[in-house]
């Protein structure tokens, strides 16, 4: 049995005594609502029969017996008034306790796949250099494998730099630890830079791009590498290897507009609104193939947040993703 399964497991047992329990508290408070009631109508009854039976011919009588009446809706109107008020109480709660159960379950199972994730991302560059230097040294090769051999090693670097980059800027943004700057940038200058970077890393995928020259900004340099940087690297662990992926930036109604798009399978509208969730990854982190920890495009909404951006993800045309992140001028 899978963690996957696991948890599903545990939330389906969770859920079912959940509903046992709620089932059981509104029922023991319709019991309480309708003890009260049966006994107030005992009450009324026995206080007309005393009533009735020593005083029928009183002056007082018939005050006495609205008195009575009276009294009795009172009650009634008291008992439905709390019986309600606990009602809407117990039902606002269940809710609540509900929605933060099935919360944590998910989150749960998030982390889980997030920490098999990065084990795998670490392990992996890890490997690879150490035997593609431990080749290097044991082997007297040509200049063109060792070139490959030590191209693989800084991409397997570079990659492995990228991941710790994520997990620390992660946890200091979620921490406010991290002091923003908000530097005078051209923004265009750092996405040529950006995506340069990004051929010389995956050199047969083709990058087509449209960047408007001198677009400037203020942000965080940093942060804005790291932005466009995991939102390339999104499109480039999502679409096969030959298909091209799309770059442009310009200045659009007085906004600044940064589109990267992509050929691959796209993404499902019903997880559209899940993947700018921490640790959110489409599938399980057991059979899933692509690389990624699900920290790049939660921390491109929080980066994009940070500096007054919006981020979307809506369907390219005829097929993949297209992520846009509009800045304010």
């Amino acid at each position: 049995m899978t963690m996957a399964d696991e948890s599903k497991r545990k939330l389906q047992i969770t859920t079912v005594i959940y509903w046992v329990l709620l089932v059981y508290i509104i029922a023991a408070l319709l019991w309480w609502a309708l003890s009260l009631q049966k006994q107030n109508e005992e009450i009324y009854l026995l206080q007309k029969q005393h009533l009735v039976t020593h005083y029928k011919n009183a002056p007082f009588f018939q005050a006495e017996l609205q008195k009575i009446e009276l009294e009795r809706k009172r009650a009634v109107s008291k008992f439905i008034g709390e019986g309600s008020t606990f009602l809407l109480l117990i039902l606002i709660g269940a809710v609540y306790i509900y929605r933060s159960v099935r919360r944590q379950f998910r989150l749960q199972l998030q982390q889980q796949n997030f920490v098999m994730a990065v084990t795998h991302e670490l392990k992996t560059p890890i490997a690879v250099s150490r035997l593609n230097l431990e080749t290097l040294l044991k082997y007297q090769l040509d200049e063109l494998k060792k070139n490959k051999l030590l191209h693989m090693t800084l991409q397997e670097t570079l990659r492995l730099d990228t991941l710790i980059n994520n997990i620390l800027i992660s946890s200091q943004l979620d921490g406010n630890s991290y002091k923003l700057s908000k530097d005078d940038i051209n923004f265009s200058a750092l996405t040529h830079d950006m995506v340069h970077q990004f051929s010389n890393r995956y050199p047969d995928r083709p990058v087509h791009t449209a960047i408007e020259e001198e677009v400037e900004m203020a942000g965080d340099p940093l942060l804005l590498k790291l932005l466009v940087s995991n939102l390339l690297e999104n499109a480039n662990k999502y679409s096969a290897r030959d298909k091209p992926i799309y770059v442009e930036l310009a200045r659009e109604d007085g906004n600044i507009r940064l589109q990267v798009r992509d050929e691959g399978p796209g993404i499902a509208d019903d997880e559209k609104k899940n993947v700018f969730e921490k640790f959110y990854r489409i599938g399980s982190e057991q059979t899933r193939r692509t690389q990624g920890t699900g920290l790049g495009l939660y921390l491109c909404k929080k980066i994009a947040a940070d500096h007054d951006a919006t981020i979307l993800l809506k369907d390219n045309q005829p097929q993949g993703s297209n992520f846009i992140v509009q800045f304010p001028a």
